[in-house]
């Protein structure tokens, strides 16, 4: 590669996309993997098929770019991660909506990615991973719908006309003398996403805290769940406030079984990637949301995930299961230890 005189050398972002990219991929061929030794419905199993075949041929299209730079290959996640002869943990309808929301994350994901790439081959195959994202999420979507699965945004009168606002009041959400004036299509639709990616984190972090044999990420699991629920049920009250049905999922998600199918390295990767992709939907809404009610939990809401997420990353630094993200050299520290012997 360095002897092309057309090289060009990836950037700083460009490395960050791929890393976090491959960390993504091999998690998910084990989760994956995990779900089609276990998936009894057929439709159900060609969309985990789908998504299992889209991360194995990423994997193989990074470890090849790594290579081709010769920077190191991640160590990410492997067979050591799953056992997937372990007993069934999910039931088939949870295991859709998992898919259904991981394909919402990774559009936010690799939309993010595409837009850092500058090199035309790392931009190609995010831009590749884009529509391979989008087709998985109309997939799962369409299947969720076909079984009466999928759990709609709440309906709404459609407007009689356009109108303007007339007065900053309408910025308002906290009046001792007024009632609170009604939420706007776009608030509703916040409150809706945020509700059903609590209701999926809280069923994920009670079914990794029910698998580990480790106090500690059993409690901080269990944490998540508490503060998932507590969340969701934040959200819905601002929707029955304003006389809106807050969406439901089922509870039938998670069998009896306490054998761990995922190692805790994995389940802790993954919660950590779900609070910052929470954190990262909060922000959304609070920019999105016009309602100061709204804003103030947003943001308060925020710091609480915030330092769930610090907690969790202090678990995994004690117990070796955080990978060293890519860095730069510090360039002091190469200074002062640099060898005089010559």
């Amino acid at each position: 590669m360095t002897g092309n005189e057309n090289y060009i050398q990836l950037t700083s972002a460009e490395i960050a996309c791929i890393w976090s990219e491959y960390m993504n991929d091999t998690m998910s061929t084990c989760i994956l993997g995990y779900f089609l030794s276990h998936v009894k419905d057929n439709e159900i199993k060609s969309v985990i098929q789908f998504a299992y075949d889209i991360s194995t041929t990423r994997i193989g299209k990074l470890s090849e770019i790594f290579n081709n730079e010769k920077i190191p290959l991640p160590i990410g996640f492997t067979n050591k991660d799953v056992n997937i002869n372990a007993p069934r943990l999910y039931t088939d309808p949870f295991m859709l909506q998992y898919l259904a929301h991981m394909a919402k994350v990774g559009l936010l994901a690799y939309s993010a990615f595409v837009s850092m790439g500058a090199r035309k081959d790392i931009k190609t195959f995010f831009t590749t991973g884009l529509q391979e994202t989008s087709d998985l999420f109309v997939k799962s979507t369409d299947v969720l719908l076909e079984k009466g699965l999928y759990i709609r945004a709440p309906y709404i009168a459609y407007p009689m006309n356009s109108t303007m606002v007339e007065t900053n009041k309408y910025l308002s959400g906290f009046s001792f003398f007024s009632k609170q004036r009604p939420l706007n299509a776009i608030e509703i639709s916040h409150l809706y996403m945020n509700i059903l990616t609590n209701q999926i984190g809280s069923k994920l972090a009670l079914s990794f805290a029910q698998i580990s044999p480790n106090s500690d990420v059993q409690t901080w699991m269990l944490r998540g769940k508490d503060i998932s629920n507590k969340h969701a049920k934040i959200f819905s009250s601002s929707l029955i406030d304003n006389d809106t049905q807050a969406p439901s999922s089922s509870d039938v998600c998670i069998t009896d079984s306490t054998t761990p199918p995922f190692s805790d390295k994995l389940t802790m990767f993954h919660m950590s990637l779900l609070s910052a992709a929470g954190s990262g939907n909060y922000a959304t809404s609070a920019s999105a949301s016009q309602r100061s009610d709204l804003i103030v939990n947003y943001e308060r809401l925020s710091l609480e995930v915030a330092q769930y997420a610090k907690d969790g990353a202090d678990i995994m630094i004690k117990n070796e299961w955080m990978e060293h993200p890519p860095t730069t050299l510090d360039k002091e520290k190469l200074a002062k230890d640099k060898n005089f012997s010559n």
